[in-house]
């Protein structure tokens, strides 16, 4: 994780699970970042949405073995970053 000097803490994740980041994996990435006190966006090549958007999520059509940039800032922007980080890497709790 990183702290960059706009105030925005970042890392990295790779999406292992063999069906993306499709509708019910989506669903699962926005409940888990509602529970934290910050502004949290995704990020795909040149393309940024919101963490809480389902639809800004499956836009982004990441598919098994796409990196994204998760990016937040606010109060709980470690816990935010560290909670999806795992959410991501245990295949969105599907296998």
């Amino acid at each position: 994780m990183t702290l960059g000097v706009d105030g925005w803490q970042r890392c990295n994740v790779t999406i292992v699970n063999q069906l993306g980041l499709h509708a019910r994996a989506a669903a699962k990435f926005v409940r888990c970042a509602e529970r934290f006190q910050a502004e949290i966006q995704v990020t795909k090549a040149e393309q940024t949405v919101s963490a809480l958007s389902i639809m800004g999520l499956m836009m982004l059509a990441a598919g098994m073995g796409t990196e994204l940039e998760l990016a937040a800032r606010g109060p709980q922007a470690a816990a935010a970053l560290e909670a999806l980080a795992v959410l991501v890497a245990d295949k969105f709790q599907e296998n």
